[in-house]
């Protein structure tokens, strides 16, 4: 049974901001669950480089999987690539397999007549930025427009942009931590409980826990309108959860409460 703990850090003031919503949490609990996987985490945070030093020194301290999407472009509001030298106490240095995706990228441009494939000018050097990655790192391939995010000590660092995120979060799932793939089968039961206040069934979850430790009950009271109603459930191995389950409906209908399949 697998106990990594997969998490997601998203950078950006944008996003606090409300100019843009976040789209990468929904897209990573879709793309870990075809994976048997789940998410354990989501931390959001702000632009500011001794915010991010602090939040990834922590992250990095830490055992887990994860994902940090957004600030590894080459503005002066992108310090992802330097805040995580920064807390891993390394060199920032030009990845050669970078410069030469970053290159090519150019040449490409270029014979499409925008801009030019000359290194040496420039806004070539600035664009080359974007592939000065902690001394050490690894890349993490763009399918987009080629220029690389990049891995170091179990995270994975990504640009904001979905359209470029999210082929190298599946990349990454994929070649890097292949072997994490549905290790555990889990399943996922819920039904509607009607006529039921939540704490008449809070006993009942709690020797739920209690008889089944690898079962995770969940009850999600809805305050909105119509009748209200609580949706109740369980989380597990399969046959644990599904006597589990049993166990709950039956705990329900004793303590006055109706319910739906």
């Amino acid at each position: 049974m697998s106990t990594t703990r997969i998490r997601l850090i998203i950078i950006g003031d944008e996003i606090l901001s409300g100019r843009r919503q976040d789209k990468h949490m929904p897209k990573l609990i879709e793309l870990l669950g075809q994976r048997g996987l789940q998410l354990g985490g989501v931390e959001l945070v702000s632009d500011d480089r001794p915010t991010i030093v602090q939040t990834l020194k922590r992250s990095f301290a830490s055992d887990d999987v994860v994902f940090c999407c957004g600030g590894i472009g080459a503005t002066p509001d992108d310090q992802t690539r330097q805040s995580a030298a920064e807390a891993l106490g390394v060199d920032l240095a030009l990845h050669p397999e970078a410069e030469r995706l970053i290159s090519e990228r150019c040449a490409e441009m270029a014979a499409k007549g925008n801009g030019s494939a000359d290194m040496s000018l420039p806004e070539n050097k600035q664009r080359l930025q974007m592939g000065v990655f902690p001394v050490g790192s690894e890349i993490v391939p763009n399918p987009y427009n080629k220029i690389p995010g990049f891995f170091i000590s179990n995270h994975t660092f990504m640009p904001g942009f979905p359209v470029m995120a999210w082929p190298m979060m599946e990349w990454t799932l994929d070649h890097r931590y292949r072997q994490l793939h549905h290790q555990t089968p889990r399943v996922e039961h819920s039904f509607l409980v009607y006529s039921l206040p939540e704490s008449r069934i809070t006993p009942a979850l709690e020797e739920l826990e209690r008889r089944w430790p690898g079962v995770k009950a969940f009850s999600l009271p809805s305050m909105g309108d119509g009748r209200s109603h609580i949706d109740l459930g369980v989380k597990g191995e399969p046959q644990a959860a599904s006597e589990a389950l049993a166990y709950l409906r039956q705990a329900v209908i004793e303590a006055g409460g109706s319910l739906t399949p």
